[in-house]
């Protein structure tokens, strides 16, 4: 774990960072080091991996603070777990992720008479939600599709089952609390002897410890292992847009349900089609005779080419409407449409016979006959060859 870097420093944020810039800075790594743009690249998938740890913390206020006030012992359940000193020693209390440190110190500073109010530790709790990325192209995200999601989360170890005790041996009854989690300590005041119950030191208010404990999860009973599923992406989910798989993240603990696994999806732009809402904007270059003329085009769409009858005299920058060409609305029978931006092609480098026939053309529309090879000047006047 002396390896581990900063999660503040892998974002390249401050402490104080807002959750927009967390997470403004998180997608840019995530684009940066996805490994579908990284291909056999360990180092870009490490730092990939990396970044997702990062903003699986940052990004949750709860697991930030406590972050900020335990370092990654207040997080990560196999930080520190197992070696001497502090609560580590007492088989597997290390595991920052199995009780709330919070209480501790809490039961210090507060709750005469029986610590009212505090939690039992031995309760169920619903595991914490962990995030994911998916990057995936604009007709994927207009179509849908399904992914294979790569990510890491925290599991019962399953060489203990949990349990956090070595195979062949169980928790055992903590002697110091004799299995009730907290111990009653007698404070002398001005104002008579004061009875506090306190967390039990020993086992954390488990009311157990484990005397040998597992060797591969060190007694937390618990691991992070790395995971895959497969999900699928509806049809019509945009850029930013983040899909919740329930059950998928962090087990529980005390029997309590799973987290959720969070999939932020990130869209790659288009090289020709732009989204707007469920509407896709295309420009459609035509010659100047075609938009003089009128003539029968192909237009590329999402669906493959179709054809659309311009109209003789269209204007440059005019706008049509592909009905239900567009993006399919989430969870909608419903489409979008297409948007074609009509652009007229000027011809450059025309030959003398070219400009002549554009200039008889000039004069039998009415207008005044132009001299091409008389170039204005920025001012007006003509410009020096």
């Amino acid at each position: 774990m002396a390896d581990k870097r900063d999660y503040y420093e892998v974002l390249g944020v401050s402490k104080s960072a807002t959750p927009d810039e967390i997470k403004k800075a998180y997608r840019q790594l995530a684009k940066k080091y996805h490994p579908d743009l990284n291909p056999d690249n360990k180092e870009a998938e490490a730092k990939f991996k990396e970044a997702n740890e990062a903003y699986e913390i940052l990004s949750d206020a709860e697991k930030k603070e406590k972050y900020d006030r335990f370092g990654f012992a207040g997080v990560d359940p196999s930080y520190g777990a197992g070696q001497g000193g502090g609560f580590g020693g007492f088989g597997g209390f290390g595991d920052g992720m199995e009780f709330d440190l919070g209480d501790i110190f809490g039961s210090f500073f507060g709750g005469f008479g029986g610590g009212g109010g505090r939690s039992n530790p031995n309760a169920p709790r619903r595991g914490s939600d962990i995030q994911s990325s998916a990057y995936i192209t604009f007709e994927e995200a207009a179509k849908g599709c399904k992914k294979t999601i790569e990510f890491q989360k925290i599991e019962h170890c399953d060489e203990c089952g949990g349990s956090g005790a070595a195979k062949g041996t169980q928790p055992q009854t903590c002697p110091e609390c004799n299995g009730r989690g907290q111990i009653n300590v007698q404070q002398r005041t001005p104002f008579g002897t004061i009875s506090t119950a306190k967390t039990c030191q020993r086992c954390g208010g488990k009311g157990t410890f484990n005397p040998n404990p597992c060797s591969r999860c060190k007694g937390a009973g618990r691991i992070r292992k790395t995971h895959k599923t497969d999900i699928n992406i509806p049809a019509g989910i945009d850029d930013g847009q983040t899909l919740t798989v329930r059950g998928e993240g962090n087990c529980g603990v005390n029997n309590g349900p799973a987290g959720d696994l969070r999939v932020g999806i990130s869209v790659k732009p288009h090289p020709f089609f732009e989204r707007d809402g469920y509407n896709v904007w295309y420009e459609m270059k035509v010659s100047y005779i075609q938009a003089v003329l009128g003539d029968t085009l192909r237009v590329p769409t999402l669906d493959g080419q179709v054809e659309y009858d311009l109209p003789a005299g269209t204007q440059p920058g005019a706008v049509f409407k592909l009905k239900g060409r567009g993006i399919p609305v989430l969870n909608s029978s419903r489409r979008g449409d297409q948007l074609v931006k009509i652009v007229v092609d000027v011809p450059k480098n025309l030959t003398p016979a070219q400009k002549e026939a554009l200039l008889k053309f000039n004069e039998a529309m009415g207008n005044k006959d132009v001299k091409p090879e008389e170039k204005k000047g920025f001012f007006g006047g003509k410009k020096k060859k």
